[in-house]
């Protein structure tokens, strides 16, 4: 794989990462004022972009699996930072949510 199309995976991880990592932090804001149907959805989005981005680390992983070596780019491994951080702000979204969805039912004020 040349150095461009690594670039390109390297792109394309930021991109869908960082979409869902936008998603997740946009459905912690709905669940904050009690919008749970919208903070849901957004997750749901969320995960669609994790889909997407996880298909570009696949390839790369299965390729080199296969026997593809690689020189690696900084970019791609600020790539996957990204991608493994957004992970992290969707994992603590999915919680955060739950709390605020414990405290509505419960009739707990902020």
């Amino acid at each position: 794989m040349t150095k461009e199309e690594l670039y390109d995976i390297s792109f394309h991880l930021i991109m869908h990462s960082g979409n869902a990592k936008s998603l997740a932090m946009q459905a912690i804001g709905d669940a904050k004022v009690g919008n749970f149907v919208e903070a849901d959805q957004k997750l749901k989005d969320a995960e669609e972009e994790f889909r997407k981005a996880h298909h570009f680390q696949t390839s790369l992983i299965s390729n080199e699996a296969g026997g593809e070596n690689y020189d690696i780019p900084i970019l791609l491994i600020h790539a996957q930072d990204h991608l493994m951080t957004s992970l992290t702000v969707k994992d603590l979204a999915k919680e955060m949510i739950e709390l605020y969805e414990r405290t509505s039912i419960k009739g707990v004020e902020r």
